[in-house]
C-alpha cells in the first residue's frame, strides 16, 4: 500500500468484484483513510443495486474512512465527493463550464451522466464505523442510452466529450487531493460551506424537474438543497424536502 501526500493509503488492484467490498473487507486492517482502485470491476454497482458498467480504462474507486459522526451527518460526505469530483475534472481539463451536478450523487458532463457516487457504510455508531464511498468515472467509454431507464440522463464519456484520455492513476492524482481539502472543511466547518459549493454548481437549480420515490412522482421546482441535503421541490401545493428520490429531468 502506497501513502499519497495527503495521508491517505492506495491500493491498486487489477480486478477485483467491488471496490466497496474490498473496501469493507480491508478495512479493520487499514490504519487510516484509504483509497481502493480496482483496473476492473466484475460486480460493480450503483444506486438500488443497479449493475455499473467498468471496463479497463474508466475510473472505479473507493475511499475507505472511518467517521465518528452520527449517520445523518456521515451521509453528507456524498456532496463533498461530489464536489471533489468537479474539483479533479476542472484541473484535468480546464473546463469548467461543463461540469455541473445533480442531486442527489452524480456529475455531469456538458448535461450527460460522466460519474456516479455510492455511499455505504457498516457499524455506524459503533466502535469500529467503516464507510466506503465509492465512485465510478467513464473516463473513455460509457454504456450505450438504449441501457439506462427511459427519462434518465443519458451517460457519457470523458473522452468523447472533451477529447481527453486520462488514466485512472492520474485521475485518483487529482481526485484524492480534492476530496481531502472538502473533507477538511467538512469536519472544520460543517456543511455549510458544501452546501453552498454544491449549490454554486448545481444543475437545473430554479426550473422544473420531477422526483420519483418508489411509485410515488412529483414534479415541481428545484429549489435547492437544505442544511440536511434534502432536496426542495416547490410544488403547487407547497415546497417538500425530499431526503430520497430519482430524479428527472
Amino acid at each position: 500500500m502506497s501513502v499519497n501526500g495527503e495521508g491517505a493509503g492506495r491500493i491498486t488492484l487489477p480486478e477485483i468484484d467491488s471496490t466497496n467490498a474490498e473496501g469493507f473487507r480491508r478495512a479493520a486492517s487499514l490504519p487510516g483513510p484509504t483509497w481502493v482502485l480496482a483496473g476492473v470491476q466484475t460486480a460493480g454497482r450503483g444506486r438500488r443495486a443497479r449493475p455499473w458498467s467498468s471496463p479497463e480504462g474508466n475510473f472505479h474507486g473507493t475511499l475507505v474512512l472511518k467517521p465518528s459522526e452520527p449517520p445523518e451527518t456521515v451521509a453528507l460526505r456524498s456532496f463533498a465527493a461530489a464536489l471533489a469530483l468537479r474539483d479533479a475534472l476542472v484541473q484535468l481539463t480546464g473546463l469548467p463550464g461543463s461540469f455541473t451536478l445533480k442531486w442527489p450523487n452524480d456529475v455531469l458532463c456538458n448535461g450527460g451522466k460522466l460519474a456516479g457516487i455510492l455511499l455505504e457504510s457498516q457499524g455506524l455508531n459503533s466502535t469500529h464505523p467503516v464507510l466506503c464511498i465509492g465512485i465510478g468515472v467513464n473516463l473513455i467509454a460509457a454504456p450505450d442510452a438504449s441501457q439506462v431507464e427511459a427519462g434518465a440522463v443519458p451517460p457519457v464519456s470523458l473522452l468523447h466529450e472533451t477529447g481527453l484520455r486520462i488514466t485512472p492513476g492520474a485521475f485518483l492524482d487529482a481526485l484524492a487531493p480534492a476530496y481531502a481539502a472538502w473533507e477538511a472543511r467538512f469536519v472544520t466547518e460543517g456543511f455549510a460551506p458544501l452546501r453552498a459549493a454544491w449549490l454554486a454548481h448545481a444543475a437545473r437549480l430554479g426550473e422544473t424537474i420531477r422526483a420519483r420515490t418508489g411509485q410515488d412522482s412529483r414534479e415541481g421546482v428545484f429549489d435547492g438543497i437544505d442544511a440536511t441535503g434534502n432536496l426542495m421541490l416547490r410544488t403547487p401545493s407547497g415546497t417538500l424536502a425530499i431526503p430520497a428520490a430519482e430524479v428527472f429531468f
